[in-house]
């Protein structure tokens, strides 16, 4: 028998996903750094502190691209930002996505939210593509987390890091926003 205070599941239709506030920065910098210090989606191996974590929001949000979090009312149990996908300037209309999940909420629909409100704040700032770098070929939630937002695998990068004692793969995978390649850029 359950206790009265025993809360339910989280279920995908409660969680609300929102624009990143300044406030949420420690709780995104406990998910990364769990990420960085236990996991392969990351290839940092030392997590950065809090002001760094800022830092890098600063950046994001400072050049107008969505960065989000998702949580059930104050409690923040993902978070997602789109960063361009290269600095060199052919490459200003492709961003690159990242989506991490806090340890013990995969599976309930936070990162499927994150990636689909990523994937329309992207497209209606005219970006044409994005893609995935996908750290560990293992990662069966990520690669079929984008899959299910039609991302295709383009590539595997064999051996690209070496994390926890072992040699890990980057997987690539890109998903068009708007018409793609399918009409030039608006200038």
């Amino acid at each position: 028998m359950r206790s009265s205070t025993a809360k339910s599941p989280i279920t995908s239709a409660e969680v609300q996903v929102r624009d990143a506030a300044q406030g949420d920065i420690a709780a995104i910098h406990s998910i990364y750094a769990h990420h960085v210090l236990h996991g392969l989606a990351s290839f940092e191996e030392v997590a950065p502190d809090a002001a760094e974590v800022r830092r890098r929001y600063d950046d994001v949000t400072g050049r107008g691209l969505p960065y989000l979090v998702a949580g059930e009312g104050q409690s923040v149990l993902g978070f997602g930002y789109c960063a361009p996908y290269r600095a060199r300037s052919a490459y200003r209309y492709a961003l690159e996505d990242s989506v991490y999940v806090k340890e013990g909420q995969l599976g309930k629909g936070i990162g499927n939210r994150l990636l689909a409100e990523l994937i329309v704040r992207s497209e209606r700032l005219g970006y044409r593509q994005v893609i995935a770098v996908i750290g560990d070929s293992a990662n069966a939630h990520s690669i079929a987390l984008h899959a299910r937002h039609g991302f295709v695998r383009v590539g595997t990068l064999r051996s690209t890091g070496y994390k926890f004692g072992r040699w890990v793969d980057s997987v690539l995978m890109q998903r068009p926003l708007g018409s793609g390649d399918g009409t030039p850029p608006a200038t």
